[in-house]
């Protein structure tokens, strides 16, 4: 296999040399070429030809953003990673990058590691992400698995273990809550999903999405501006409320437990990582299982990794429903693919037609429907 060919810009000579130093230790990868402002780096791509581009957010002559838009004109489908700063201004052109078509972002080090912290968190963070979104585009060709029309959405025509899709499950379960996990690609995703809920949705809806602190909240700030449902950052012992999202704090679990009167609230914690991360799907989707039993509508959206497939199985083992998003729509099918092949799936959908199966689940579950508030939000990110 040919080694995955990047170029990396950055306006300090500094990190160039130690970005391209720690992707040239990696054998899968190969340092094609680096710039140092981004209208060097459009001349070096249309030269070079990368398969992926690491970029800085703030450069002389054309910063990181000018770049991207460009380089999204011309190139719609190169992979980008920008590199930002753990800081409100470095979130906020984070979560921007990402709205113009950044495929990910890995975080600069603070400038109290060492030399050495330094070069291990970013080779921690940033070689898996590149092989993870050159290897999904190297697959982007292959049609999306077991996805297929039908009356009650697109179901799983084969899935991987006894488990079948069908539609929503009989019996007597009432779906209180909606936990939703995502990691790679997840802001742009959120972006097509949350604006979508109706006004005066029947449950509340809690998400994961791994980011850092900082970053979470202008995620949650900038989807409660074009959604019509309330988002917010989760805080400690807050009470759920119907049409009303929550997004887990960065470096923070966050958890459901029941309250006063039965009423379910948030919990925060800063447990040990789990599967590398804080906070994690899976303390969530385990959460939400054990509280809430059956009575739970989980969605497993693009990201990279296996994180969420633990909880997608107890929720469905204890008779919660689990639905994922689709490899063809996906940045990275990790995530869902994995819950997926797992067999903890009970349907697969594109991102398109996620929200609509999100609330024909949640309304037939609670034998609702008719005068639900469907007027269009605005998309984002």
């Amino acid at each position: 296999m040919a080694a995955i060919r990047i170029l990396v810009v950055d306006d300090s000579v500094v990190i160039r040399q130690m970005v391209s130093q720690i992707l040239a230790e990696d054998p899968e990868f190969t340092v094609a070429g680096v710039a140092g402002d981004g209208k060097i780096a459009l001349a070096r791509i249309d030269q070079l030809s990368p398969d992926l581009v690491t970029l800085d957010v703030e450069m002389p002559v054309m910063n990181g953003l000018e770049a991207l838009a460009e380089i999204r004109k011309r190139h719609p489908k190169l992979p980008v990673i920008m590199f930002s700063t753990l800081t409100e201004r470095g979130a906020g052109a984070t979560i921007e990058a990402l709205s113009l078509g950044a495929s990910d972002y890995v975080t600069k080090p603070s400038n109290t590691m060492s030399q050495d912290e330094a070069r291990h968190r970013i080779r921690a963070e940033l070689n898996p992400k590149i092989k993870a979104l050159c290897r999904a585009r190297g697959q982007s060709a292959q049609p999306a698995r077991s996805a297929t029309p039908r009356s009650t959405g697109t179901q799983l025509l084969e899935m991987p273990k006894a488990t079948r899709g069908t539609g929503t499950r009989s019996g007597k379960r009432k779906i209180e809550i909606v936990a939703i996990g995502t990691s790679t690609g997840g802001p742009n995703a959120l972006g097509v999903v949350v604006p979508e809920f109706p006004k005066d949705f029947p449950v509340p809806v809690v998400i994961v999405q791994h980011m850092p602190p900082i970053f979470t909240r202008m995620l949650a700030e900038r989807l409660a501006s074009r959604s019509l449902i309330a988002v917010r950052e989760g805080v400690q012992d807050a009470t759920l409320e119907p049409g009303v999202a929550w997004i887990a704090p960065g470096d923070y679990h966050m958890t459901v437990k029941r309250g006063q009167a039965g009423a379910l609230c948030l919990h925060l914690n800063r447990d040990p990582q789990v599967n590398s991360c804080r906070p994690a799907v899976d303390a969530l989707f385990r959460s939400v299982a054990e509280t809430c039993a059956a009575n739970v509508l989980a969605v497993v959206m693009t990201g990279m990794g296996s994180d969420g497939v633990r909880g997608a199985e107890r929720i469905q083992k204890g008779g919660g429903e689990v639905i994922v998003q689709d490899e063809r729509t996906s940045v990275v099918w990790g995530m869902p693919g994995f819950t997926f092949n797992e067999g903890y799936a009970d349907a697969v959908y594109p991102l398109d037609q996620l929200q609509v199966e999100i609330t024909r689940r949640v309304l037939a579950s609670r034998g609702e429907g008719g005068g639900i508030d469907r007027r269009p939000a605005a998309r984002m990110i």
